[in-house]
């Protein structure tokens, strides 16, 4: 794959270099890093949703606690990721 260049203001390429720097790698791959996991946070997020919407289906939050035990209390009154 071709390396190219993208434009940003310094602090903002300091502040990266440092994250990169704590954490042993290069920039490059830093900034690899990053994207893989924005990707992965895009398809969690996804699939919550997806989740969420199955489960506000008529009977099928019953079926699942039948099927698995339900869900804890807190998942049931605090709305987070699946």
């Amino acid at each position: 794959m071709a390396d190219t260049s993208v434009k940003i203001d310094d602090v903002t390429r300091d502040r990266l270099k440092a994250l990169a720097d704590g954490a042993g790698m290069s920039m490059k791959d830093y900034l690899a890093r990053v994207a893989e996991e924005k990707e992965h946070e895009q398809l969690l997020e996804t699939a919550t949703a997806a989740f969420r919407r199955a489960i506000a289906e008529p009977g099928i939050l019953a079926r699942f606690d039948a099927d698995f035990g339900g869900l804890p209390p807190a998942a049931r009154e605090t709305p987070r990721a699946a």
